[in-house]
């Protein structure tokens, strides 16, 4: 029996479940290593200097952290004339659904890597096992062709883990995906927190709003 299993067994009210639900939150980020994070945030932060790509890929909910990840990256630090160039490889239904029609849903990420991604770009894989073949694939292309690899797992980790060259990891029990994709969008905010933050000092000024034409 996984955790949450074991709370709702235990908990005789939503009230009690949600604060026992939020109790293992705060548990498991008391087990997250910060290092892993500080890697992440200095190779994204690279990527400005050499104007090279961030790309992020996951399937189901982590696909919706993908797209977040990539929104906050761009959005959040509102520099837009050398701005973080973050994509979710999710995004794009026509493209997706054609791979996955004429080659496999396995290659989503990985054709798309190879028509897009250079030597010197971040890949950032997020899932909650580790194991989902298509972003597995993607990994081991980028780590090929001269790409940081990054992983965002759970449970044990998986075969993503042990492909990246850096992991962050929310150690749960498989099959809690739920907790585990609450920390991955911890992760979204505390790394798109400290690039705005970031920026901030170093006083990069962002573009102007554009300015309306007079009569």
């Amino acid at each position: 029996m996984n955790r949450i299993d074991e709370i709702f067994a235990r908990s005789a009210s939503p009230l009690e479940f949600a604060k026992e639900y939020f109790a293992y939150l705060a548990e498991l980020m008391g087990k997250m290593d910060p290092a892993p994070v500080a890697k992440f945030i200095d190779a994204v932060e690279k990527t400005r200097a050499t104007q090279n790509q961030i790309f992020f890929l996951g399937n189901g909910g982590s696909a919706a952290t993908a797209s977040h990840f990539a929104n906050d990256f761009i959005g959040g630090p509102r520099v837009f004339d050398n701005a973080y160039r973050a994509h979710a490889l999710t995004d794009n239904t026509a493209l997706v659904t054609a791979i996955a029609n004429d080659h496999g849903y396995d290659k989503i990420f990985e054709l798309q890597l190879r028509a897009l991604m250079r030597p010197g770009d971040v890949v950032v894989g997020i899932s909650a096992s580790g194991n989902s073949p298509n972003v597995t694939s993607a990994i081991r292309y980028a780590n090929a062709h001269g790409a940081t690899t990054v992983g965002l797992t759970g449970f044990d980790g998986g075969d993503l883990a042990k492909l990246v060259n850096i992991n962050v990891h929310v150690p749960t029990a498989k099959g809690e995906y739920g907790p585990v994709e609450d920390v991955h969008m911890i992760i979204d905010h505390l790394t798109s927190a400290w690039l705005i933050q970031f920026n901030r000092m170093a006083k990069v000024v962002p573009l102007s709003a554009p300015q309306k034409k007079r009569a």
